[in-house]
This record gives structure tokens, sequence and C-alpha cells, in this order.
């Protein structure tokens, strides 16, 4: 059943330059009493549309869903920043505004900016939906400073944040972003839901991430599917799971735990800190029989409420014990349905498990004595005079000066 208080035009394809070419939409738009939801992807809109669809929406403060995802389609990237700028403007001192959807716009890092102004002055709206943007480490970088600045506003008023959801998937925020996105995560302490997939984020990136959400203890969704955690980032997973006693969405599915790292993670869960989870997926993490049998052993004892499990592609067999023991423990609580396909398990992968992980610790230890060695080297530089003035003069004063 449709809202009445809604406006939608998606999926029509329309291609919306000028003013005069949204001027009908809006006239029916503005025949909405009480405005909540506007829904516009689907469409290309140009600079000028937008800026005329900004002043309607100036009009509309009863307006709670801004749905403007896929409206850029075809657009040059130089347009998008005036378009994108006017559409935020608009809502920046929107009081009621819950949610703002700007997913599958291609913006690049250059589209940030015309953002920050919301993010940063807008307290109301708790709902922020960034997927597929190719903001990259930069765009990435502004987004979750303007969170940081919108929290310190917060803070100075002696006011809570109201942001509840963040997904900002497919962006290529790779390490060079995921601390600023860690302390912006700390300072919205009431998290409820974070999906971060396939962003090219390595294991540092991932423990410092997973740090700055160990402060939001109402979280429910955590999605870091297709980063890369390894060992490293799937024992600070580990270790911040006891301080989401909330949870109910783990998705680490071609994350590379690794059988280490999947142990680290299920060993936590063993501990009985997460009773809520309904959804696992760790799919393609290359886990071996031991990691699995530990996940067996978690779900028998505290999660009766798992109704989705995802671990195919991993290394073992469907006739193994350990799978056996797994549906055992979810028929135990009557969730016989909750695991998913099989079909692509590896019995044969974890013949190269010891030799795999000797070689992640061994290039985690070599990264370490390079950083320990450019520590060296920088120290000593600042030591040394850079001029060669000591060489001179001890040159100088060993020459002989004889007159001719």
């Amino acid at each position: 059943m449709s809202n009445p208080k809604s406006f939608s035009i998606v999926g029509q394809n329309l291609k919306l330059d000028t003013k005069a070419d949204i001027q009908p939409h809006l006239d029916a738009l503005d025949q909405i009493q009480d405005l909540e939801e506007v829904h516009f992807g689907g469409n290309t809109l140009g600079v000028e549309a937008c800026q005329a669809l900004a002043d309607v929406l100036r009009t509309k403060p009863t307006l709670k869903i801004a749905d403007f995802a896929d409206i850029f389609t075809g657009r040059l990237i130089s347009e998008i920043p005036d378009a994108l700028r006017a559409l935020c403007d608009a809502l920046q001192d929107n009081t009621n505004l819950v949610e703002l959807n700007l997913s599958d716009n291609a913006f690049g890092g250059r589209s940030a900016e015309p953002m920050v102004n919301f993010l940063t002055h807008n307290h109301h709206f708790s709902v922020l939906k960034l997927n597929n943007n190719g903001l990259g480490v930069t765009g990435g970088t502004i987004v979750a400073n303007a969170l940081i600045d919108a929290a310190k506003e917060l803070e100075a008023k002696g006011l809570k944040s109201n942001l509840r959801t963040v997904i900002c998937g497919r962006n290529r925020l790779e390490n060079g972003s995921a601390p600023v996105w860690a302390k912006a995560f700390a300072a919205h302490g009431g998290l409820v839901e974070v999906r971060m997939f396939q962003n090219g984020i390595r294991m540092e990136g991932i423990e410092a991430i997973s740090q700055g959400l160990s402060s939001c203890p109402n979280l429910e969704v955590l999605d870091l599917q297709d980063n890369t955690a390894t060992v490293r980032g799937s024992r600070a997973i580990a270790a911040c799971l006891p301080k989401w006693p909330n949870l109910k969405t783990l998705n680490l599915s071609d994350c590379l735990l690794k059988p280490k790292g999947g142990a680290l993670v299920f060993d936590a869960l063993v501990q009985g800190g997460n009773p809520k989870l309904e959804t696992l997926q760790v799919q393609y993490c290359d886990l071996d029989r031991k990691a699995l049998d530990i996940l067996a052993s978690a779900i028998s004892q505290h999660l009766e409420k798992l109704e989705k499990l995802e671990i195919n592609g991993n290394w073992a067999d469907e006739e193994d014990e350990c799978i056996e023991k797994i549906k055992q423990a979810l028929e135990k609580w009557d969730h016989q349905d909750a695991l998913d396909e099989l079909d692509e398990m590896d019995p044969e992968g974890e013949e190269d498990e010891e030799e795999e992980e000797e070689e992640e610790e061994e290039a985690e230890e070599e990264e370490e004595e390079v950083k320990e060695e450019k520590e060296g080297e920088a120290k000593v530089e600042a030591a040394e005079p850079k001029d060669g003035t000591e060489e001179l003069a001890a040159a100088l004063s060993k020459t002989e000066i004889t007159d001719k």
C-alpha cells in the first residue's frame, strides 16, 4: 500500500536538466500535504533541476526520507557537486529528517565536500546511506571528518547523536580512511547498524574500525564482507564481540579470517556474550575443521537465536564431523534450516594452513622490522647534521697549508 504522503518517480528513466523539465513533478510534489518521503532514483537530474527541487524541499519541513539514490547517471563529474550541494543544503535545517540516501551515484572524492554542511550541522537524521559512490580514501575521510565535527557540535550543546545507521560499502575507503571512520564511529556511540563491505580495507583498518565500534554498545548489525581481516583483524573483532551484547547480524564472508582468525572469533562467541545473534556469515574465509568445530560449540552453548548461517567455501567436507556438529547444534534450537548450501566446500584446503599462517606471521614481522628500521633511520638523521659541516671541519684540520 502506497504512502499518501510519499512522492516517487523511481525508475522512470527521465532526463531532467532544467527547471522547466522538472516543474510538472514539482507541482505534483508541492500538492502533497505533510510530505514525508521523496524517491527520485533511476532518473538523471541536472544542476538547474536539482536547484529547483531544493527550493521546494525547503518548504517541506515534515520530510523524513530523502531518497536520491542513482540520480546522476550520465552526468559530467563537474555537474554533480553543484547539484548535490543544492539538495544537501536544502535539507540542512530539516528537523524531522530521518534518512538520506545518496547511494549509487558516482561522486568520486570531489563530491564529498558538498555534503559536509549537511553532515556537520543537521543533527536530526539517523540513517546515512552512501553506498557505491566511489568516494575513495579522500572522499571517505571528508565524510568521516564531517561526522566527527557533528559529534563535537552535539557534545558542546550537551546533546547525544541520533545517528543509528551508516551504510558505506563499495567505496574504496581502504586503510587510509579507516582510522578517521573509527574515530567517527566512536563519537557516535548510539550506532546500531554499520555496513562497510567491499572497501579494500586490510587488517590494520579492520582493527581500527573494530576498536572504534567498541564504543557502540547497542550495535546490532556489522557487515565487513569482502575486506581483508586475517588474524590481526580477526583478533580485534573477537576482542570487541563481548562489547556488542545486542549483535544480531555479523557478516565476515570473504574476509580471509584464516583458521587462526576464525578460531579467535568463534572462541569469543563461545563465551556467550552475543546471545541475540541471528545471522552469521563467514563464507570463503579459509576456515578449517578446528575453527568450525569451535563454531559448533558456540552454537550449541549460546546461539539459540541463530536462524541463518553461511559457511560455504571453507576447508571441510560436507560429511565431516564438524559440519555434523553444526547441524546438530542448530537442530537443538529448532533451526535445522538455518544452514545455507555447502556445495563449494574444499576439504583439501587446510593442507596449506600451517604454511600460510607462517607466511602471514613472517609478513607481519617483516612489516614491523621495516617500521622499526625506518624509525631508527629517522632518529639518526635527526641527530646527525645534514650539511656535512663536521666532516668538512675534520678534513680541513688535517690539511697542511703552505705558502708558495
